[in-house]
C-alpha cells in the first residue's frame, strides 16, 4: 500500500500467470531454445550472430558502434569478438583515421557463415507459428516497447 494508493493490490495482479515480465521471460527463453538448436549447427551462439549479421549489415564499424547497435556493453562485446575473431569469422584492425579506435569487420569465412544462415529468420518464423503480419506487428509492438521503457 502506498500513501497515494490506500488499496493493496489484488492477489489477482500479483499472479506470476499475470504479469508482462513473466510472459517476455518465457517467450525469450523459447527463443533463445529454437536459435540455440538452430545455430549451433553453425557453431555460432545467438550473441555472435547478432554481431555478425550487424557488422555484415553496417560495414566495417567501430567496437563501439557495435555495441552501440547490439545494445552490448564493451566488457562484453570484446571477449564475443575475441572468439569471433579466433574463429575467422570477424577482422579486427586499428582504424587508420584514429588509432585510438578499433574497426571490426566481416572475413570472407564470415560471409559465407552469413550465407549459410540465410534460412535461420524462416525457421524463427515457422517455428513461432505467426503469419508474417504477426510477426511484423509484434515487432512493431516489442520496439515501441523497448523505447517507452527506455524513456527516463
Amino acid at each position: 500500500m502506498s500513501p497515494s494508493n490506500p488499496t493493496p493490490p489484488s492477489s489477482a495482479a500479483l499472479s506470476l500467470e499475470q504479469q508482462i515480465c513473466y510472459a517476455m521471460h518465457t517467450t525469450v527463453r523459447a527463443f533463445d531454445a529454437v536459435y540455440r538448436e538452430l545455430l549451433g549447427e553453425h557453431g555460432l551462439s545467438y550473441p555472435q550472430y547478432i554481431a555478425l549479421m550487424t557488422v555484415g549489415e553496417h560495414g566495417p564499424l567501430t567496437v563501439g558502434r557495435l555495441g552501440e547497435l547490439m545494445r552490448l556493453d564493451s566488457g562484453t562485446l570484446s571477449p564475443l569478438l575475441k572468439r569471433m575473431e579466433a574463429a575467422g569469422l570477424v577482422g579486427r584492425a586499428r582504424d587508420p583515421e584514429d588509432e585510438r579506435r578499433v574497426l571490426v569487420s566481416v572475413t570472407a569465412a564470415g560471409r559465407d557463415r552469413l550465407a549459410a544462415l540465410g534460412d535461420v529468420p524462416h525457421q524463427i518464423a515457422r517455428r513461432s507459428g505467426l503469419t508474417r503480419a504477426q510477426l511484423v506487428e509484434l515487432r512493431q509492438t516489442l520496439r515501441s516497447v523497448t523505447e517507452a521503457l527506455q524513456e527516463p
